[in-house]
């Protein structure tokens, strides 16, 4: 009996083992703060006259003194670059002043005093999102002498650059929200984020997210080393877009000079981090060379040799959850623009999640949101793919995921929960905003712009019960990607 018993409790160990095992393996990193989990609630009660806003949200206030925020489209240049506004003396960033109320204990209201003060310097930021009516914005904290001063803002870790997001084009506000904290819980690194109201020289703007940018900082954002010294070791951040105005930054890698990057679209890889100020030439060339030595292998017919193939060069699983989702997302932008990857001295290459607004059905154009796979045809999956093991990984993680934060039933109770807890801050935004239900409808047919803010987030939820149901079904054919029939070529 004793022995019975001895073996029911090793069985026991052995799955509690097993189960921690696959929890390690499915995250690695800090643990995330989901803010709609762990913050005041709406219905917290204030005693406040109701003279003022009153909001159990973050508050930002930001006074520039009556100047315009540069960075506005004004056009585009003779070699058709687009230009922007800039400050009255020509420069990109006004500095302005920034109030930012975060007591967890009380409701906030204009009048109360700043938990965070301080002077700043901003822009307007974004591509295409430059054009909406409700800005985004860069913000970078500053000291009084013009360096950069950082900050732990609500409760995130302590950083000088922050990024604004306004959701516009995603009525249902949260299309950025859930998915970087979806992010977050899969890969090692996807930007925190806090919700918030933001009030501009006075004038109520909406709901706005706070977000991290994908750089390098003390205990937070991508985990790498600064520059050591006069030397060329580093971590680094790159980022696929359309290049930096910083000549330096661009770099001339691989598939850059050998035409795989699209040169037609402008696109181009450039060093995010280190900043320009800290970057030097030497080190921009060790960055080029070494991420050419990776596409150089990526590219090669040794590309899935486990002595001088691609994984020698990336975190596998780190490509693998960024391929699953943006592919469950259908978010079509990733792999071509807004493009992030980073890399710590002597460590492999990993992907970082960024921009989520045209995902779950609202691009402006109908084919992307057909049934199928794309993001096998960017530039790194296209080679990827082509190892029936990396393809297997997909469809073996993509299942795992499915049991846990890709269920259907995860993520439209927490779709319901982050609304629940934004509570009246969605009808104060659309008090603002609320026009662009009838005067921006971006989506072709029009059919599929929401006529109001419950249907567009029944729109987000139908797509992701229809997507997952339909990536159900058809996983197992991203296996036709490295099937040797197809890649005769690319086989020893």
């Amino acid at each position: 009996m004793k022995y019975r018993v001895f073996g029911v409790v090793m069985a026991a160990l052995m799955l509690a083992c097993a189960l921690a095992a696959t929890a390690m393996e499915a995250k690695e990193g800090p643990y995330r703060i989901h803010q709609h989990l762990a913050a005041r609630k709406p219905d917290a009660g204030c005693g406040c006259d109701g003279s003022e806003l009153c909001t159990h949200l973050p508050l930002v206030l930001i006074e520039t003194g009556g100047a315009e925020i540069p960075g506005t489209p004004l056009g585009h240049d003779a070699d058709g670059d687009a230009v922007y506004s800039t400050t009255a003396s020509g420069e990109s960033m006004l500095p302005v002043h920034i109030s930012i109320l975060d007591d967890e204990t009380r409701n906030h209201h204009p009048s109360d005093k700043p938990d965070v003060e301080s002077s700043a310097i901003i822009r307007v930021r974004g591509r295409s999102s430059r054009y909406f009516d409700k800005h985004n914005y860069l913000l970078r904290f500053t000291n009084d002498d013009g360096s950069y001063a950082s900050y732990k803002i609500m409760g995130m870790e302590r950083h000088y650059e922050w990024a604004l997001h306004g959701p516009y084009m995603d009525k249902s506000l949260i299309r950025n929200y859930l998915w970087y904290n979806i992010a977050g819980e899969m890969m090692g690194y996807a930007p925190n984020v806090r919700f918030c109201e933001v009030i501009l020289n006075g004038e109520y703007q909406g709901l706005y997210l706070m977000t991290e940018t994908i750089t390098n900082g003390e205990d937070c954002r991508v985990n790498i080393s600064e520059p050591i010294g006069s030397t060329t070791s580093t971590g680094y951040v790159l980022r696929l877009d359309q290049g930096s105005k910083t000549e330096l930054k661009n770099i001339n890698n691989f598939t850059y000079y050998s035409y795989r990057i699209s040169r037609k679209n402008k696109l181009n890889l450039n060093i995010e981090y280190p900043r320009a100020g800290a970057l030097t030439a030497e080190m921009a060339d060790a960055i080029e060379q070494e991420f050419s030595n990776f596409e150089k292998a990526l590219y090669s017919f040794d590309h899935d040799s486990r002595v001088y193939g691609y994984q020698n060069w990336i975190d596998t699983d780190s490509f693998v959850d960024y391929f699953i989702i943006n592919e469950f997302t259908q978010n079509y932008d990733a792999g071509y623009l807004s493009t992030f990857l980073y890399k710590d001295i002597g460590g492999k290459y990993k992907m970082a999640v960024w921009d989520f607004n045209n995902a779950c059905g609202n691009y402006n154009e109908v084919r992307p949101w057909l049934p199928g796979f794309q993001i096998q045809d960017t530039v790194w999956q296209w080679m990827l793919t082509k190892d029936e093991a990396y393809c297997q990984r997909i469809i073996d993680r993509y299942r795992m995921w499915r049991k846990g934060v890709l269920s259907e039933e995860y993520l439209l109770n927490y779709i319901d929960e982050t609304l629940d807890y934004l509570g009246p801050a969605v009808g104060r935004n659309f008090e603002v905003w609320g026009y662009t239900f009838e005067d921006y409808r971006p989506l072709s047919p029009d059919s599929r712009n929401p006529d109001s803010f419950e249907q567009a987030v029944e729109d987000l939820k139908s797509f992701i019960q229809n997507r997952g149901a339909w990536m159900d079904e058809y996983i197992e054919t991203v296996r036709q990607y490295g099937h040797p029939s197809v890649n005769k070529r690319y086989n020893h």
